[in-house]
């Protein structure tokens, strides 16, 4: 029985059985299946079964604690949502997505992986799962004739797996030439080479999961990487390639005596990492609505951007949801500062790429790599929709040094953690489109892990405070 979701698109739909009876038949070598469930904190949390176990998840699901909806980034329970002791812990019903029951091959020859969503009991969609978050905001496009097409582009570091003596994390020796990188060398073809084992791996693994990865260049800092996912006209396929390919590549990494770190601010004295968003809109017929010929597109274009200025504010706990998330924001470092727009630029927070007139689309560059992609694009669609639907005015477009002009105006974009959760627990527009329920919820596990992250007295703390104070 293949169950679907009401009004929802393949990508919602349940997987059934025959799904499974195909994979195990094609793959007798496969023996054990990880379920993958990611929650609000970006965190991939499941179960490692066996073959003979597999066909049951197909058939019913798998039970798993409610309360995992809810963990915070560390993996501890967050009591205060209510969702923990007071809720008994209860079960809820994982279901597998259709489409992703595929081999994990850094995990090894014998294993494979399906990614779950998770739905209550009585067969309803779970609000506090980030992909029924997500589907909400797309079915406001469905309702209008629209559909939104996005891509994630990932920023991140190769780290070494092994710390320095006094715990500092450190940059990976080559495997051709055993020395560390140093130079920012960005573009530069000898860095991607030296990344090449772990490259070669890592799109086997995409490969395997039907993620489509593409090319991968050296970015604006020793040891960094960046890799584009091919854009979709199924945005919930789109998050799902993404957040799977992030567990891809820090497994893969791994294998090769790294981490892959997707910490916005892993160097204090190095480019950050986002996750830049594109996004444009189809209607009915699967055109375009921002091509034109004219380089920064048609007026509802300029309407998508100024709901994503209009929203910014509210939504950045979503856009940068740890503590590390606001070391990124610095002024001529390819990090936005300020809530701008502008043609072909990057030193702006949403840019108007050039290209073909039918291409035409928005990048949206405040996320950090840490943030969860489908919560991303929910917080962006939701912002596109927002601004096309009211015909938001975004202003004029920043021509030139898009940082210079932002310090003269004053303009910034928000850079306090705990601000912007204040901030996103109060926008009514948000819990418009994404539910009420999440937005308190989210709020509830973001405070508490500032509680957590507050009650550890950092090094630093001793260097400053110890002799001065």
């Amino acid at each position: 029985l293949t169950l679907t979701a009401a009004g929802a698109g393949k990508s919602m739909t349940i997987a059934d059985a025959t799904e499974c009876k195909t994979f195990l038949d094609a793959h007798p070598e496969i023996q054990f299946f990880e379920i993958v469930f990611t929650n609000m904190a970006g965190v991939p949390r499941g179960k490692r079964l066996r073959r003979h176990e597999i066909a049951a998840v197909y058939e019913q699901g798998r039970f798993l604690p409610g309360s995992i909806l809810v963990n915070d980034i560390t993996g501890q329970d967050v009591e205060a949502t209510g969702l923990v002791w007071e809720d008994g812990d209860a079960d809820r019903i994982a279901r597998p997505i259709a489409g992703r029951l595929t081999p994990a091959p850094w995990l090894g020859a014998d294993v494979a992986q399906v990614a779950m969503s998770m739905y209550e009991l009585d067969g309803k969609p779970h609000d506090l799962d980030p992909r029924h978050v997500l589907k909400r905001v797309i079915d406001r496009f469905a309702a209008d004739g629209l559909v939104p097409v996005v891509a994630c582009e990932l920023e991140y570091y190769l780290v070494d797996a092994r710390r320095t003596a006094t715990g500092k994390i450190q940059l990976p020796q080559s495997p051709l030439t055993g020395d560390r990188p140093t130079q920012h060398q960005v573009y530069g073809l000898r860095e991607v080479e030296e990344a090449s084992p772990f490259l070669r791996d890592l799109w086997a693994a995409a490969d395997a999961m039907g993620v489509p990865l593409e090319g991968a260049i050296s970015e604006y800092a020793p040891g960094q990487l960046e890799l584009t996912l091919k854009h979709h006209a199924d945005a919930l396929r789109a998050a799902d390639d993404a957040v799977l390919y992030k567990r891809a590549a820090k497994g893969v990494a791994l294998r090769h005596g790294c981490e892959a770190t997707f910490m916005a601010k892993p160097f204090a004295d190095l480019a950050g990492s986002g996750m830049h968003l594109h996004v444009s809109v189809n209607d009915k017929a699967g055109k375009n609505i921002f091509a034109s010929d004219k380089p920064e597109g048609e007026p509802v274009l300029a309407h998508a951007i100024g709901g994503m200025k209009a929203l910014l504010a509210d939504s950045m706990a979503i856009y940068a949801p740890n503590a590390n998330s606001y070391r990124r924001f610095k002024a001529n470092s390819y990090a936005p500062v300020a809530p701008t727009w502008g043609v072909n630029n990057r030193t702006v927070s949403f840019r108007v790429p050039a290209g073909a007139p039918n291409t035409r689309h928005i990048e949206h560059r405040v996320a950090g790599a840490d943030a969860h992609p489908t919560l991303a694009l929910a917080a962006l669609l939701a912002a596109v929709h927002h601004g096309i639907a009211n015909r938001t005015d975004p202003g004029p477009a920043i021509v030139g040094d898009g940082y210079a002009q932002a310090a003269e105006s004053g303009e910034r974009i928000p850079t306090n953690w705990f601000a912007a959760t204040d901030r996103f627990a109060e926008s009514a527009v948000l819990k418009d489109y994404l539910g009420a329920r999440f937005v308190k919820m989210f709020t509830t596990v973001k405070r508490t892990e500032q509680e957590r992250f507050q009650s550890v007295i950092a090094d630093v703390d001793y260097d400053w405070y110890l002799r001065a104070s």
